[in-house]
């Protein structure tokens, strides 16, 4: 077993350990470097490490329990893999969010695609207009080359991964539960179809049962994964609606389809669009248009003109960007450049057709390039 298993082990164990998340986890990190030193850390330690004494007193009593190396071979023997927010293979987008999980469980298989992900949710009690439309919407998502993620819930969500599949798309779908638990339990087979062609995901270590609490908790990881989230149906109380207030707080676009103004079931999104939160979508082009993802799908078809820069700035920038969704910071990181100068030549990049915008400022290349320096 290497180094970097070994850790993830003891990043596992403390998933364990009640009142210990995203917070106290970033502060153990930075005070002990890494989960194997935080976890053999004694009482005193931890307090100065930044743990209040009932955290303190959780970890100490909890830990006599929990054997870190057999946390990660139960997981393993499940067919489940653990990233934690350091690895490599975590979801760029989620690290964006305040409130990231420290560890996610994933079963199957995430893409660098993912990166280009919309999340469909609504209530469960569907109507017909509802599941007509989540089909309708989830199909149109799945041809353009877009990943659906939603929450394996009864209604609007089975109906988003079913039509994903069937489209032959990607879909991931986000439990309020370990991977080892399946709810709810009519949904078995979806969720082995799902992890065969997409990807299961939770914060939720093996075992653990689905509670009322779980599942606005799971909600802020569907927005978080996500370009944006689409509402389809759901009263101003429901999961659906709680997806979109995370979504608002974590900057992240929010659709809403309208409906029927005396059904409960339109209730949320017609809110929605009233308050100017969301914006009123009709067909997934409104959604592919506002994202800037209109080329998405089809660009690696087209055959692009070659087109020159002048500017050294922008042709560093056009080396760095690729197809795949890239944060502003890690452009400023790779190129070496002033964040001021990376933001300002972007813009122009993006006025010029080079560079698209793809999500809260990530940028991918549009088109092929060559550079030609005036001397």
């Amino acid at each position: 077993m290497n180094e970097r298993s070994s850790e993830t082990g003891y990043w596992i164990a403390f998933t364990r350990i009640p009142r210990i998340g995203t917070m106290r986890v970033a502060r153990l990190q930075a005070y002990f470097g890494t989960m194997a030193e935080a976890w053999r850390a004694g009482p005193s330690d931890l307090r100065i490490a930044g743990l209040d004494q009932a955290t303190v007193s959780s970890i100490v009593e909890e830990r006599a329990n929990i054997d870190p190396l057999n946390e990660l071979d139960l997981v393993r023997k499940a067919g489940v893999k653990a990233y934690t927010w350091n690895d490599p293979e975590y979801p760029a987008r989620l690290k964006e969010i305040d409130d990231k999980p420290p560890v996610l469980f994933v079963r199957g298989d995430l893409v660098p695609d993912d990166e280009w992900a919309v999340a469909v949710v609504g209530t469960r009690m569907a109507s017909p207009y509802g599941r007509q439309e989540a089909e309708q919407f989830s199909a149109g998502l799945a041809r353009q080359g877009i990943t659906v993620v939603s929450g394996l819930a009864r209604g609007i969500d089975g109906v988003a991964h079913r039509t994903a599949l069937a489209t032959g798309g990607r879909t991931i779908a986000v439990l309020a539960c370990g991977l080892d638990i399946i709810y709810p339990p009519e949904h078995v087979k979806l969720a082995t179809e799902i992890s065969q062609r997409g990807a299961l995901v939770s914060e939720y270590p093996l075992g653990t049962k689905p509670r009322a609490d779980y599942f606005p908790r799971r909600n802020r990881i569907l927005s978080g994964i996500s370009l944006g989230v689409l509402v389809i149906e759901g009263s101003e109380k429901s999961g659906a609606l709680i997806t979109a207030r995370a979504a608002l707080d974590q900057n992240r676009e929010v659709f809403a389809l309208p409906g029927e103004i005396n059904r409960v079931q339109s209730e949320g999104p017609n809110k929605l669009i009233q308050k100017g939160e969301a914006k009123l979508v009709r067909c997934t082009e409104d959604i592919l248009e506002e994202l800037n993802l209109t080329m998405t799908a089809v660009a690696p078809q087209l055959e692009l003109r070659e087109v020159t820069v002048d500017d050294p700035t922008e042709a560093s920038l056009l080396k760095v960007l690729t197809n795949q969704p890239l944060y502003i910071d890690d452009v400023q990181r790779a190129s070496g450049l002033p964040i001021a100068s990376v933001s300002s030549a972007l813009a122009l990049l993006e006025l010029k057709g080079l560079v698209r915008q793809v999500g809260p400022m990530s940028f991918i290349k549009a088109r092929e390039v060559t550079s030609h320096h005036r001397s």
